[in-house]
């Protein structure tokens, strides 16, 4: 595993120990899950290409329900 530390400002700092708090969780914690929340999202690249696949075909779709 790999240790990766960040500063942020107080302000920043604070906010993130509250919402910790309120999760009853450590900021660590928060942070990690956060990170794993935003690394487990679907590539752009995917995103675009299934949008418009949909678009394309969004007639075929249409006459097919």
């Amino acid at each position: 595993m790999t240790t990766i530390t960040i500063s942020l400002p107080e302000d920043r700092a604070e906010r993130l120990r509250h919402f910790a708090d309120r999760l009853r969780i450590t900021p660590e914690e928060l942070v990690r899950a956060s990170v794993d929340d935003l690394l487990s999202r679907p590539d752009d690249t995917f995103e675009e290409a299934a949008e418009r696949v949909l678009s394309k075909n969004a007639e075929l779709y249409r006459r097919l329900a």
